[in-house]
């Protein structure tokens, strides 16, 4: 952390923001890059799974900001805005290069209907990174942005431009296929272990 970021502290993002386009003073914008650029390489990386890449990507978004950051309306969390800008340059990058990502999602998700009783299914990370790779890059960029960054459903509906219905309804097919994959991952590893313990069994006895 930079000597100048360390006095600016105390600001808000959307603070640093106005203050930056106000005065320009690269000072502000520099706060706000060590606020979020490891964060946005972080998110990059997932999409490349690639160090270099993901750096490069990082600079460019970063470079993108500087231009559009005049635009930013304060109608969302500045960090909200970022990672919209970061998504849509990633996927648009990966469209590019027709490269598919690998996502590292690890962690728990809600396979349940919005308003209904929350139905958590804990999966390994083995098998549900086998399950993310049955879905398409755009499927789960958007459960991502839903359940890793808490994105809302009208900022997943402007990032992708969208209604807010049309995103719940690809929010429900996506978990009923995500589901669906890691269910029959599951059953196949149960057959195999099924099959060698048979095949144990019958070595055991001959």
């Amino acid at each position: 952390m930079s000597v100048h970021s360390i006095g600016m502290n105390h600001y808000t993002d959307e603070q640093l923001v106005r203050m930056y386009v106000d005065t320009q003073r690269n000072t502000f914008f520099e706060a706000l890059y060590e606020r979020y650029a490891d964060k946005v390489y972080r998110k990059c990386l997932s999409f490349v799974k690639d160090q270099a890449k993901a750096e490069d990507f990082t600079h460019d978004i970063f470079l993108k900001l500087i231009v559009r950051i005049g635009t930013f309306k304060e109608s969302s969390k500045f960090s909200t805005w970022l990672f919209s800008i970061t998504y849509n340059y990633c996927m648009d990058q990966l469209r590019l290069t027709k490269k598919m990502a690998e996502d590292e999602l690890t962690e728990t998700i809600d396979v349940a209907e919005d308003g209904d009783d929350i139905e958590e299914i804990e999966m390994d990370a083995k098998r549900l990174r086998q399950a993310l790779d049955g879905i398409s890059h755009e499927e789960r960029t958007i459960l991502l942005m839903k359940y890793q960054d808490d994105f809302s459903i009208k900022d997943i509906a402007d990032t992708f431009g969208l209604t807010e219905s049309a995103v719940k309804m690809r929010l429900k097919r996506t978990k009923e296929k995500l589901k669906k994959r890691y269910l029959e991952g599951a059953m196949f590893t149960m057959l195999i272990i099924t099959k060698l313990t048979i095949l144990v069994k019958w070595w055991l006895k001959h």
